[in-house]
């Protein structure tokens, strides 16, 4: 069972997710397309091994990730995100539009396109991937 710092939900939250390798492992099962080990290893980001390794099964542990033995590959797992990871995506959307605000150009310039979408029909946005992502 989880332990929580207090009972500040902001706190709670964080104590969850509280991470960066959470959220950006999220990010690349929501937005990325990734769903191997090997291919969240592929990310920018250069995450090491046992940190991948400890955050997915933290991520699995606590319900946000699910993962299912490869049907071709017995030693490669999927992974996915469950209906309590797929409820982050409000929040990742929000954080794509903040950063799309107060980061520097040069940062946000990927992430432009996509922000400008979320602005003008956020839910529009959010039905799409929540579709996507649960097929």
């Amino acid at each position: 069972m989880q332990k929580f710092r207090s009972t500040c939900p902001i706190a709670s939250a964080l104590d969850l997710l509280g991470d960066k390798w959470s959220l950006l492992i999220i990010r690349d099962l929501a937005f990325m397309g990734k769903r191997t080990y090997s291919e969240f290893l592929a990310s920018e980001e250069k995450i090491s091994t046992n940190i991948l390794a400890d955050r997915l099964g933290w991520l699995e542990e606590n319900g946000m990730v699910s993962s299912q033995q490869d049907a071709s590959n017995k030693k490669k797992y999927n992974y996915h995100l469950t209906e309590k990871g797929l409820d982050l995506l409000p929040l990742l959307l929000e954080i794509i539009i903040w950063s799309d605000k107060h980061l520097p150009e040069h940062i946000a310039e990927q992430a432009k396109f996509f922000a400008l979408q979320i602005k003008e029909d956020k839910a529009g946005v959010l039905a799409y991937w929540r579709a996507q992502l649960s097929q």
